[in-house]
């Protein structure tokens, strides 16, 4: 026996753990059935769409068998739902010439002008389905460039045939399986995708972590302003999944509400594909959070329980201006604006998206903790940490290990608000450089180390070289320098403290030797 879990559960999880590494596998072959694994993400925007039809002509054909048991056959079945599309979720208006043959079989039969046809059949599917408008039908499998075919019909018609190996309907696969072997693919496509990865793909044990420390509740509502591919907020939703599946929290909550915006519309569909096929259901909008947001009430944003982000880091392009033409009230004046780059532009909005409840986690630049503390002059971007450490709105911050994230190499940082501080006055600060092991291409944060930085965050237990309960005044003393690299020092903090902070201190020093010298 193995502790007090049950034979047949462990049985169940290695099963489950087993089925999980099986599609991951066959999925990847399919991506790579292409071009090979060096150039499978330069055509996630054609295989990704391609793997969700898949699921959802297969689940489509579960739907059709239930209905034949009940009235005779599947050519009845058929025109059953053509009469009463809301007998099935998602209406699919391919029919086999043969009505026992599977659905994905008309695709999978293309023999001429295979690019052509197929984005005729998805586009089909989504003018029949509201929920997939602009989602699998913004793809052009027949697109050129300069006259040559992006994906030729050959190398389509391979892509087609290595999808239709393995059945994705509802008796194969469960939600969570594919929902995770479909993650598993946009981290894979996030190695290969260079510094545009960061932009739709934050880690997933980063996300785990975030999850277990914002620890929403059944029916709570969550928001991401710069959802990617919405992988936040399906680590907080399968979270919650798992709290009531291992009976901490008995019975069937209700789901989390998931909202989010993005800004680009390829990685807005990938967003919309992630939720289906995880078979959850998100309000997911396209656009500019910054300058246009939209989830709004009134002349104000929309608020929520929780908050989950990770925005781009030292983003530019914002003005003074465009701080004071806000007319949300996302900005206080008495804050101040962040200056030239927009991480605390970025914490401001999430705050002012939390409800009187509501708490916040967001992943930022290192610097974000530090810029500006030990300089001599004024600095904008300290004046707006300030504000926010002087109304006790920062819960805490833990520093990540270095080469998590897919756009750099820098360690990043975790911060926490909250509107309902049990620790009235003081931050918990964190010092997780150490917790990682190496990868390829990548270093990753193991369960286990997440599950502890998690369990130490959550109950503020403080640990020599790890952890640290500390006040507003010595964060204070140090010049709002919030930085847990400032304070727990872990014996290798020359290896992990950021290049950009050691370089604002030095440079605070000799400001004051010139001053002391004068």
């Amino acid at each position: 026996m193995c502790g007090t879990v049950p034979l047949i559960t462990r049985l169940e999880d290695m099963s489950k753990s087993e089925s999980v590494k099986s599609l991951e596998a066959w999925i990847w072959d399919a991506a790579c059935s292409i071009r090979g694994a060096k150039d499978a993400a330069k055509f996630k925007d054609f295989i990704l769409p391609l793997i969700f039809t898949k699921r959802l002509c297969d689940v489509y054909d579960d739907e059709l068998n239930r209905i034949a048991q009940k009235v005779g056959s599947r050519a009845k079945a058929f025109k059953l739902v053509r009469h009463d599309k809301k007998l099935v979720r998602f209406f699919v208006p391919l029919q086999p010439d043969d009505p026992n043959d599977e659905v994905w079989s008309v695709i999978r039969k293309l023999s001429d002008k295979i690019g052509e046809r197929l984005t005729s059949h998805l586009r089909a599917i989504a003018d029949e389905n509201a929920l997939l408008k602009g989602i699998i039908d913004r793809v052009d499998f027949n697109a050129t460039t300069h006259g040559v075919r992006d994906l030729d019909d050959t190398r389509l018609s391979n892509l087609i045939e290595s999808i239709s190996k393995k059945r994705l309907g509802l008796n194969d696969v469960e939600p969570d399986i594919i929902g995770r072997s479909y993650e598993y693919l946009i981290r894979k496509f996030a190695e290969g995708g260079g510094q545009s990865a960061g932009e739709y793909y934050t880690p997933g044990e980063v996300g785990e972590l975030m999850a277990r420390i914002m620890a929403p509740e059944a029916g709570m509502t969550c928001y991401d302003p710069t959802c990617g591919s919405a992988g936040l907020l399906i680590k907080c939703e399968l979270y919650l999944q798992e709290k009531y599946s291992t009976g901490s929290k008995p019975g069937a909550g209700a789901p989390l509400k998931l909202y989010g915006q993005e800004s680009e519309p390829t990685t807005w569909a990938m967003a919309n594909m992630n939720m289906i096929i995880h078979d959850m259901q998100g309000q997911i909008e396209i656009g500019d959070t910054f300058r246009n947001p939209k989830f709004r009430k009134g002349n104000r944003l929309q608020t929520f329980d929780r908050v989950v982000a990770n925005p781009m880091w030292n983003q530019t392009g914002f003005s003074e201006k465009d701080y004071d033409a806000d007319e949300l009230g996302r900005f206080p004046k008495g804050a101040g604006f962040p200056g030239n780059k927009a991480d605390w532009g970025w914490v401001q909005h999430i705050l002012a998206s939390l409800n009187e409840t509501g708490r916040a986690a967001i992943v930022l630049d290192t610097g974000a903790a530090s810029r500006g503390s030990g300089n001599t002059g004024a600095n904008k971007e300290k004046k707006v940490r300030r504000w926010f450490v002087e109304q006790d709105l920062i819960e805490g911050v833990i520093y990540l290990p270095e080469n998590l994230f897919y756009n750099t190499t820098a360690p990043g940082i975790i911060l926490f608000l909250s509107r309902v501080k049990e620790q009235k006055g003081k931050l918990f600060l964190l010092n997780a450089a150490a917790e990682f092991e190496k990868g390829m291409p990548k270093n990753f944060i193991p369960p286990e180390a997440v599950r502890r930085i998690a369990d130490t965050f959550s109950a503020w237990r403080e640990v020599e070289k790890y952890s640290r309960v500390v006040t507003r005044e010595e964060i204070a003393k140090n010049d709002y320098n919030i930085s847990p690299s400032r304070y727990i020092h872990t014996g290798k903090e020359e290896g992990y403290r950021p290049l950009e902070e050691i370089v604002e201190e030095l440079d605070a020093l000799e400001k004051k030797a010139k001053k002391t010298d004068k």
